[in-house]
């Protein structure tokens, strides 16, 4: 190995997420034709990021590795702001649908309260109204109970892993590195 392929091993190894890149339409949907400063992003590249920054902590850096002849400076710069702008973008639509779904399962869950409550209120009453009503209040307001439980502490975990990611990377550090 000589001292080139050295250098560039390392810089792999020693940076967060390091990809290497044909050239920076490896970054962007083949099936957008607008300038790097407005394309969408690769799912490929998104996905390779996702799987790369699954175990890292925070404060990380994204290295991109473009080939040497393929580099510009000028491209780069609006890249990098495309990077940054999109993983900020999705870190707040993440963050509010969070939110979103806490505030449901909470409205859920005090629905499924009131409805148990009314329920087991209408029980000491006789008469057919009353029983059908306090059929449909019973599993009416535990499923509103249990769903709303769920939204709070259980759907949040899953939603979890896209905010982090989306977190981590809205505040990494991004830079282009040259390979032959």
């Amino acid at each position: 190995m000589n001292k080139k392929e050295e250098r560039i091993e390392f810089e792999v190894r020693e940076g967060n997420i390091s990809l290497v890149l044909d050239s920076y339409d490896d970054i962007f949907s083949d099936f957008d034709p607008r300038d790097y400063s407005e394309k969408a992003l690769s799912e490929d590249f998104l996905s390779e990021c996702k799987r790369a920054a699954r175990d890292k902590e925070n404060h990380i850096e994204l290295r991109l590795l473009i080939p040497i002849k393929k580099r510009s400076s000028t491209h780069e710069t609006k890249i990098r702001k495309r990077l940054k702008d999109h993983f900020r973008r999705h870190f707040k639509i993440e963050e509010k649908e969070m939110k979103k779904t806490k505030k449901q399962g909470i409205a859920w869950f005090f629905l499924g309260a009131v409805i148990i409550t009314i329920g087991t209120f209408l029980s000491k009453y006789e008469g057919f109204l009353f029983s059908l009503l306090v059929t449909i209040a019973e599993p009416a307001g535990w499923f509103s109970f249990w769903e709303g439980l769920a939204k709070v502490f259980l759907i949040p975990k899953e939603e979890k892993l896209d905010l982090e990611f989306y977190k981590k990377m809205s505040t990494a550090k991004i830079s282009f590195f040259s390979y032959n």
